[in-house]
């Protein structure tokens, strides 16, 4: 990696992440330049500052935070160009760990480790066995959208997260082949922080327990009444509303259970869905 990458990668994040932000939907709170008040106050204890407002971060402690929380945490020094661009993106937008596993992901079949967020020697052997950097940068920023998509915040973050994913994705390729990158703007929302902790929850399979164990019980109860309509049926002509009780209940019986079948399989089907976009692992 060339070593002016960090500059150049920075003014673009910086862009990006525009000024002091506090979005009540944002996970990430109060917000300056992309540092969050919690990671603001961490550098200011580690330095025994006193605690302040993110607003008043000077360009130097934020250059700092930039270099040891995200640049070197994500080893971008050790990635080809565009591609720590694209790492360093994320990491900023939804932490290191998180922007590792989509380059982990983006790396398969080369890399056959765990997907772990970790920067580790399989991870960077993997990546120094992949020689279109172009095509990387493009999975890497698949991932990334896959896994903002499964948030809950998507609906209101989505279309900044969108733009800022769009100009990411074309200057990484730019910078991966050499050439001039286009600019890009400030997109309202993209700056907002994107972590597994606003994950959509999969649907619940307890409704469709409950329809398929519903469809057995009237399937059961359809049985029993039909098993006395035998034995009423030789003293008695109302023999009819019976054989209409059982199957009303026979059908009801088949409907529940058929329906609870099937949103079982929806259930189970978008979980497996969600879990591929957060990156974990289906048990």
């Amino acid at each position: 990696m060339v070593a002016k990458n960090q500059k150049q990668a920075l003014a673009k994040v910086l862009v990006h992440e525009g000024g002091y932000v506090n979005h009540p939907k944002d996970p990430g709170g109060a917000t300056n330049q992309g540092v969050i008040q919690r990671t603001y106050d961490a550098y200011r204890k580690g330095k025994k500052l006193p605690i302040r407002s993110v607003k008043q971060m000077t360009p130097v402690e934020r250059d700092d935070i930039y270099d040891r929380q995200y640049w070197d945490a994500v080893k971008a020094d050790q990635l080809p160009a565009g591609v720590d661009y694209v790492v360093f993106d994320g990491a900023v937008n939804s932490g290191p760990q998180q922007s590792i596993k989509w380059l982990q992901r983006a790396l398969q079949p080369a890399y056959t480790g765990q997907v772990d967020g970790v920067m580790g020697l399989a991870t960077l052997a993997a990546l120094n066995a992949t020689n279109n950097h172009d095509a990387l940068v493009d999975r890497i920023c698949d991932r990334r959208l896959a896994f903002l998509k499964a948030l809950r915040t998507w609906r209101t973050f989505g279309r900044g997260w969108k733009a800022r994913i769009d100009g990411v994705r074309s200057v990484g390729k730019a910078w991966a082949n050499g050439s001039d990158a286009q600019t890009f703007g400030f997109v309202e929302g993209g700056q907002a922080k994107g972590t597994i902790e606003d994950a959509r929850k999969a649907p619940g399979k307890g409704l469709s327990d409950a329809a398929t164990g519903g469809g057995v019980g009237a399937g059961g109860i359809a049985g029993a009444v039909q098993g006395l309509q035998e034995q009423l049926t030789p003293f008695s002509a109302a023999g009819d509303w019976i054989t209409n009780v059982v199957v009303i209940l026979a059908v009801t019986g088949a409907v529940l259970t058929i329906g609870g079948l099937a949103y079982r399989w929806y259930a189970k089907r978008r979980e497996a869905e969600i879990n591929d976009a957060l990156d974990l692992v289906t048990s």
